[in-house]
């Protein structure tokens, strides 16, 4: 049996293994979730919105999960997860951190799903990451957290935002996943064909 068929043989479907690294990848990520907020306090002080140089790393769970195991409701569920582990270490944001996970899992989701869960190059990586800093600002809208910035503030803002996450969600996920694939430790996810290697190098 060649690479190839092995590719299109893989089940779609997310199997009881396939839960059990989502969620055991997004507590690991959740709890640097946690620890995330002291490191953007450190930024804050240096210009206006400065935090939002690191904001992107909420977003990694998504983009991570997705890139390892590469099957659709993946980057939605760790996301989602993620967000749910900062709950139960007593975030001040309280619930309103699962509706962030939803809308920022979900727009992730949609990226790759318009690539037909195919594709895993970089460049969907930080176009994944890209949409759940849109999916953030949605709900930032939603809550009213914008509505004292002025238009310059707002567009200063979302966008280190948007590169924070291309960047931190998007290439930073895409780093891990290739260090992964050397290790060989992938193989316990999935196999590794042709496909997949190609999956990763071609935007």
């Amino acid at each position: 049996m060649n690479s190839s068929t092995m590719q299109m043989d893989r089940p779609k479907g997310l199997k009881l293994s396939d839960l059990l690294v989502t969620i055991l990848l997004s507590l690991v990520i959740g709890v640097v979730y946690h620890f995330w907020g002291s490191v953007n306090d450190l930024f804050k002080p240096l210009f206006f919105q400065a935090d939002e140089l690191l904001y992107g790393m909420w977003f990694l769970a998504s983009t991570l999960a997705a890139l390892l195991i590469r099957k659709p409701g993946v980057a939605l569920l760790a996301e989602v997860a993620a967000a749910h582990v900062e709950i139960l270490f007593g975030s001040e944001w309280g619930l309103q951190l699962a509706i962030y996970g939803v809308a920022q899992g979900l727009a992730a989701e949609l990226i790759f799903a318009l690539f037909r869960y195919r594709k895993f190059s970089m460049g969907v990586a930080a176009l994944a990451g890209m949409a759940s800093g849109l999916g953030s600002f949605l709900v930032d809208v939603y809550y009213g957290y914008v509505t004292d910035y002025t238009t310059w503030m707002i567009v200063f803002k979302y966008v280190m935002r948007l590169i924070s996450s291309a960047v931190l969600a998007g290439y930073l996920a895409y780093a891990l996943t290739k260090a992964l694939e050397a290790t060989g430790v992938t193989q316990l996810l999935r196999p590794v064909t042709a496909k997949d290697y190609e999956a990763l190098d071609h935007d």
